[in-house]
C-alpha cells in the first residue's frame, strides 16, 4: 500500500508540472459543463427511443448533440461510478470499488486537472465522493434542498435547486477563466414523487418487469421523477444562453447507472450499466448525430482534458480511460473493442459481486458469489420506499403468471457465468454459457476476464466486507449543504 501511495504521489506531481507548463490554445478556452441524472436508464428518455416518457429539454439537447448509443457505466452503483468517471480509472484500481468508498490517496482528478490547466472548478447538487480534498471543487451551495413536506425525512428526499447553478454561471460569464461545472441531479433516484404526472394505464413495463398495478403506479412516479429532472436541464440549457456562453460551452449528459428496477441498478445486465450520453459541441460535434462506439464513462476524463486542450500526462497505462476527442471531431464507430464493470456491493443489503466484459456483439458476466440469493434494496428495504410500492404484487403474480415467476426465479439466482448474444437478445434472456456451441467464446472470455483482474489488482472471491467501509478513513458525503 505504501509503494502504491508513493506511486500515485509522484504521478501527481508530475502532472502538476507537465499541466502548468501547457500553453493552452485558442480551442481549449471552452467551458465543459457536465449534468449527471441519477439511477437514470438510457432507453427510458426520449432521444433513445422511449415514447411515453416527456422530456423536450433532453430532446432539444440531442437535437444539437452527437449521441452515443453505447455508453456504460464502470460501475453500477453509484460512488464507484461516480468515482471513475473522475478519476478515469476502473473502481478497483482508484480504490472506490464499493459503495460509499472513497479513493485513494494520490490519485489526480478531473477537477485537479483542469485546474492546473487554469480552469475554475464548480460543482453542484449531489456529491457521493470522496475524499473531499481529492476532489478541488468549489461547491455551489443550497443547491441540495429538501423536497418540500420531506424536511427532515433523510438524504433520499433532496431535490436540485437550480437557481444558485443560474447565479453561478451569471456571474461567471463575467470572467476571463474558462470552467469546468458538473450538476449532479438527485433524479430519478429513489424516492420518487408520490404524485404523478402520468396515466398509469399508459405507462409502457418492459418486458423484463412484472406488468401490476402497482408496477404502473411505480413507474408513473419513475417518469414523473425523470420529467422532472428535464426540466432541470432545460434550465440549465437556459441559463448557459442567457448569460452568453452557449457556444463556447461543450454539455454532456449522463447518468451514474441505470435505475433502481429488477435487472437495473446493482446489476450487469444493459440496464443497470448502459447509460445515456449526449455531448454537444458547437461548430465542432456535428449535430443530430450518433455513434455506435463502445464507450466507457472512464473514458470522459480523458475527453475533457483534451478539449480544454491539454493532454493527460504520464504513460496512456497509466489510466483506464481512453479519449473519444477524434470521434467528436469526425463521428465514427470504432472506440474500443470492449467495455468492463464491476459490481461489489452496496453495503450490508446488496451482497451478490459481479465482473463484466462487454463487446458490440457479447456479454459476458462473472458472478462471484453464485451460491448467495440476489437481493437488493428493491426486495427487501423497509424504510423506504424503492420497491416496496410493487414488490408484493410481483410475489403475488409469480403464483398466477409463468412470466412473472420467471421474473422473480432470474431475479434471485445467479450463475456462475453468463454469456448473452446481445445482437440477437437484447434483453439478455438467453444464457449460452452452458451451450456446448459457445464454449470457445465462453473460453475467451474466461481468460480475458482473468487478465483483466489481475492488472486491476482485483483478487475477490466473494462478497465485500461492508465493515471495511466504516474503517477507511475517506470521507463520502451524500450531499453538502
Amino acid at each position: 500500500m505504501r509503494a502504491r501511495f508513493l506511486y500515485n504521489l509522484i504521478i501527481n506531481m508530475v502532472m502538476v508540472i507537465v499541466l502548468r507548463g501547457q500553453t493552452v490554445s485558442s480551442e481549449g478556452l471552452v467551458n465543459v459543463v457536465l449534468f449527471v441524472a441519477d439511477d437514470l436508464g438510457a432507453h427510458d428518455i426520449g432521444p433513445y427511443g422511449n415514447v411515453v416518457v416527456r422530456t423536450p429539454n433532453l430532446d432539444h439537447l440531442a437535437s444539437r448533440s452527437m449521441l452515443f448509443s453505447n455508453a456504460f457505466a464502470a460501475s453500477p452503483t453509484c460512488s464507484p461510478s461516480r468515482a471513475a468517471l473522475l478519476t478515469g480509472l476502473m473502481p478497483f484500481r482508484n480504490g472506490a470499488h464499493a459503495n460509499h468508498t472513497g479513493i485513494r490517496d494520490g490519485i489526480p482528478t478531473l477537477p485537479f486537472l483542469m485546474q492546473q490547466m487554469g480552469y475554475k472548478t464548480a460543482i453542484a447538487g449531489k456529491y457521493h465522493i470522496g475524499p473531499k480534498e481529492a476532489y478541488p471543487f468549489e461547491m455551489i451551495h443550497h443547491t441540495n434542498v429538501q423536497e418540500p413536506g420531506y424536511e427532515g425525512k433523510g438524504v433520499l428526499w433532496t431535490d436540485l435547486n437550480m437557481r444558485p447553478v443560474e447565479e453561478w454561471l451569471a456571474d461567471v460569464s463575467i470572467g476571463d477563466s474558462p470552467f469546468l461545472l458538473i450538476v449532479n441531479d438527485h433524479s430519478p433516484h429513489v424516492i420518487w414523487p408520490e404524485s404523478t404526472d402520468y396515466d398509469p394505464s399508459a405507462i409502457n413495463v418492459p418486458e423484463r418487469h412484472i406488468d401490476t398495478r402497482e408496477t404502473r403506479e411505480s413507474r408513473a412516479r419513475y417518469y414523473t421523477d425523470i420529467t422532472k429532472m428535464d426540466r432541470n436541464v432545460g434550465r440549465l440549457l437556459n441559463a448557459l444562453e442567457a448569460n452568453a456562453l452557449d457556444d463556447n460551452t461543450v454539455v454532456i449528459f449522463t447518468s451514474d447507472q441505470g435505475p433502481q428496477w429488477a435487472f437495473g441498478k446493482w446489476n450487469l445486465y444493459d440496464y443497470g450499466v448502459k447509460v445515456p450520453l449526449l455531448v454537444r459541441w458547437p461548430e465542432v460535434s456535428e449535430e443530430r448525430s450518433t455513434s455506435a462506439a463502445l464507450v466507457s464513462l472512464i473514458d470522459v476524463l480523458p475527453t475533457v482534458v483534451e478539449i480544454a486542450g491539454g493532454v493527460v500526462p504520464g504513460n496512456p497505462s497509466d489510466i483506464d480511460g481512453k479519449s473519444f476527442l477524434s470521434i467528436l471531431k469526425k463521428g465514427g464507430e470504432s472506440h474500443r473493442e470492449e467495455v468492463f464493470a464491476s459490481h461489489t456491493g452496496d453495503g450490508t443489503m446488496n451482497r451478490s459481486p459481479m465482473r463484466m466484459i462487454r463487446t458490440r456483439k457479447y456479454k459476458y458476466i462473472l458472478n462471484l458469489a453464485p451460491e448467495i440469493e440476489y437481493t437488493t434494496h428493491m426486495d427487501k428495504s423497509k424504510n423506504h420506499d424503492g420497491g416496496r410500492q410493487y414488490w408484493d404484487s410481483w410475489v403475488d403474480q409469480s403464483f398466477e403468471t409463468k412470466h412473472a415467476a420467471w421474473v422473480l426465479w432470474r431475479y434471485h439466482n445467479r450463475p456462475d457465468e453468463e454469456l448473452y448474444d446481445i445482437e440477437n437478445d437484447p434483453g439478455e434472456t438467453r444464457n449460452l454459457a452452458a451451450n456446448i456451441h459457445y464454449s470457445e467464446i465462453l473460453k475467451s472470455f474466461r481468460s480475458q476476464m482473468n487478465t483483466w483482474r489481475k492488472t486491476q489488482e482485483d483478487s475477490e472471491t466473494g462478497p465485500y466486507d461492508a465493515s471495511k467501509i466504516k474503517t477507511r478513513k475517506q470521507s463520502i458525503p451524500y450531499i453538502f449543504e
